[in-house]
């Protein structure tokens, strides 16, 4: 079956076609907003599936390419493509949306309308980041995912939301104004924005990066990216972040805009300026381990259970930074599954507190206790999804943090010694906090009549416990999509380290085709062929 020419575009914006037909609606029409809202995230995942019936997991390059001139005469074009990297975290966001507004279905009750509309701008703003081919247009993405963001916390969330409202867009701002001036820089330099033709002439030694100059724009984009994941000690922005928004926005947050850092390194940072990503992976690498730890530590003594779960994803991400700078094929794909199994696992979580907070407006533990009685469906999900996310195997934890050992102690067993500890303390963490909410006396007197999971909250949590199982059995079926664009990132840096360490010549360009045209019959785009061919 031949898949659209046009199915990323369509992917891409298909939830911003939801939002004019929000706006026609009365602001009290509270159903209809609703139903819109999920009809058209509904039909975003189906329409996003089709990118995995015709990705193809022997192509290691770009796939579903569109490539458009945009501002032809500043070199600034509409480029489109997924790969083995990117493909599953389009996916994601697209699987967490529909939930994220179901979860919301009762709890927002005040401007209802513009809540949902956020929802779905930030679906084709985080959906852009994965599939933008262009700097500037990932550029423009990247900071479209701030905007919804900031007013979901700053709107819709809890007591001092302004606050993290305002601490998430100052820290998130910084970072992206170092990126902007590195891809100014890296255009000066190449004369064109195009992700892959700049790389093609990184390989081919037609653009050479001095040292100095390597090492000035590999830190301006990973201090972007490591501000978005957070990195410690760049995290302080999250707890709050996570603590103050709606349960929507913390879902959408952990499960999806927290891997834009992460997937950044992944398709900028390591193949763009590989001799600078090696000569700072240790520094990286400790900063990674202290984060496993730290998170974990942290995350114990919470009082706050909302914000226990918030520390848990430093911890987690440390992992996933570990395995992308273990430079190791095993490694690296660990990472990419650990995305993925973090933005489930802790989407549930995050999920399953605000179901809490739903029945009893607090996210003290102090305030819980004893509620395996009075909501065992309830509780027994919060469980099952407490021990996904502690890599009991054979859950989708497992698989994630298991590769990324696996790879890391290839190369660096002290390394994967020191993070195998953070699997310990997750253990610790969160089978403590389920024990001081589910189990003992019920101390609270409010605890003994609270409903159980209703029928929609069930379908919310069924489906989430079903993608943690097929994940954990069927990740090869993930994997084997990851193998070829993995191999072949880890190979693009090594022809890039080569061409950095001789002058470019003329029989050397010639050897190199960087970006040929080819015209389709009935369509109006312009792909793109890219031939490398190695010196």
């Amino acid at each position: 079956m031949d898949m659209p020419s046009h199915l990323l575009t369509v992917v891409t914006f298909l939830p911003l076609l939801g939002v004019p037909a929000l706006l026609l609606l009365r602001a009290d029409d509270h159903v209809w907003i609703r139903r819109i809202a999920l009809a058209v995230s509904l039909a975003e995942l189906a329409i996003s599936l089709f990118l995995l019936r015709g990705f193809d997991a022997v192509n290691a390059g770009y796939q579903f390419e569109e490539y458009y001139d945009w501002i032809a005469r500043a070199g600034i074009h509409y480029h489109l493509g997924v790969d083995g990297i990117s493909l599953f975290l389009v996916l994601l966001t697209t699987f967490l949306t529909p939930l994220a507004i179901l979860c919301s279905w009762q709890a927002i009750q005040e401007n209802v309308k513009g809540f949902f509309i956020a929802l779905l701008v930030i679906e084709t703003a985080m959906i852009g980041v994965f599939v933008s081919l262009d700097l500037l247009l990932f550029f423009f993405f990247w900071e479209l995912t701030l905007i919804p963001m900031y007013f979901l916390i700053g709107i819709w969330g809890h007591g001092r939301r302004i606050y993290a409202a305002v601490k998430f867009i100052l820290y998130t701002m910084f970072g992206s104004i170092l990126m902007l001036v590195a891809i100014l820089w890296l255009y000066n330099l190449a004369g064109t924005f195009d992700l892959p033709d700049i790389q093609a002439k990184l390989q081919a030694g037609m653009v050479l990066l001095p040292a100095r100059t390597e090492l000035l724009l590999f830190g301006a984009f990973f201090l972007a990216f490591a501000i978005k994941v957070p990195l410690f000690p760049l995290h302080t922005w999250l707890p709050d972040a996570h603590t103050e928004a709606p349960t929507a926005g913390s879902v959408i947050l952990a499960g999806v805009m927290l891997k834009l850092g992460t997937y950044g390194m992944l398709r900028f940072c390591l193949p763009l300026f590989p001799d600078a990503a090696h000569r700072l992976a240790p520094f990286i690498g400790i900063l990674a381990i202290i984060g496993i730890v730290y998170g974990a530590m942290v995350a114990t003594v919470q009082t706050d259970l909302k914000r226990l779960v918030a520390y848990t994803s430093v911890s987690h991400l440390g992992f996933v930074v570990l395995g992308i700078f273990a430079f190791s094929t095993i490694s690296i794909q660990g990472a990419i599954f650990q995305m993925l199994s973090h933005g489930i696992s802790t989407g549930a979580l995050f999920l399953g507190v605000g179901m809490l907070y739903d029945r009893r407006h607090t996210f003290e533990i102090k305030e819980y206790g004893g509620l395996i009685n009075p909501m065992p469906v309830l509780m027994s999900f919060f469980l099952f999804i407490a021990l996904s996310s502690l890599a009991l195997p054979p859950l989708n934890g497992f698989i994630g943090e298991f590769l990324i050992l696996i790879g890391t102690f290839q190369h660096h067993h002290v390394w994967a010694a020191w993070a195998a500890s953070g699997a310990v303390l997750s253990a610790i963490y969160l089978l403590w906090a389920y024990q001081r909410v589910g189990f003992g006396e019920v101390t609270v007197e409010k605890n003994r009549n609270l409903p159980d999971a209703s029928g929609r909250e069930r379908l919310i949590l069924a489906t989430m416990a079903v993608a943690i199982i097929f994940m954990g059995v069927a990740s090869p079926l993930f994997t084997r999509r990851m193998q070829s664009s993995t191999d072949s990132l880890l190979q693009q840096m090594d022809r890039v380290q080569s061409a950095s360490r001789r002058p470019a010549t003329p029989e050397l360009a010639e050897r190199v085709t960087v970006v040929a045209p080819v015209p389709e019959k009935n369509a109006s785009a312009k792909k793109i062929s890219l031939r490398r061919v190695q010196p």
